[in-house]
């Protein structure tokens, strides 16, 4: 992994910990050349009990309270899933999903060890 991939996953972590989640979810698009996917608080009927989805036909993520909008694991799983949708078509999994988002927490702590605060760009 190259040093500017370290510093983007550790900054996108950074961003949604410091509730600046929508930030995040636009630079994950510009680096993943996506559409920016929607982001709402609130879950579609068929997902209630559910923290967290995402619905390729509105290509929103559903977050269901907004105290999730601040936890990476769950913010970057659930982008995982909008990067692999093509067409109607999901090209994931939910052990994918969960390893996405793991792989961009744990560049964040090795960092998080060292007493400054990384910056991208």
């Amino acid at each position: 992994m190259s040093d500017s991939e370290i510093l983007f996953k550790a900054r996108t972590v950074q961003l949604i910990l410091k509730n600046q989640t929508e930030e995040a979810i636009r630079a994950l698009s510009r680096h993943y050349d996506v559409i920016v996917p929607n982001l709402k608080v609130g879950m579609p009927k068929k997902s209630r009990k559910k923290v967290a989805c995402y619905v390729a036909e509105t290509q929103t993520i559903h977050i269901g309270s907004r105290d999730e909008l601040e936890d990476p694991f769950v913010i970057l799983h659930e982008f995982y899933h909008h990067l692999r949708m093509h067409g109607r078509k999901h090209l994931g999994t939910e052990k994918h999903a969960d390893k996405f988002a793991c792989e961009f927490i744990l560049v964040y702590q090795a960092f998080s060890k060292h007493p400054f605060t990384v910056s991208y760009e």
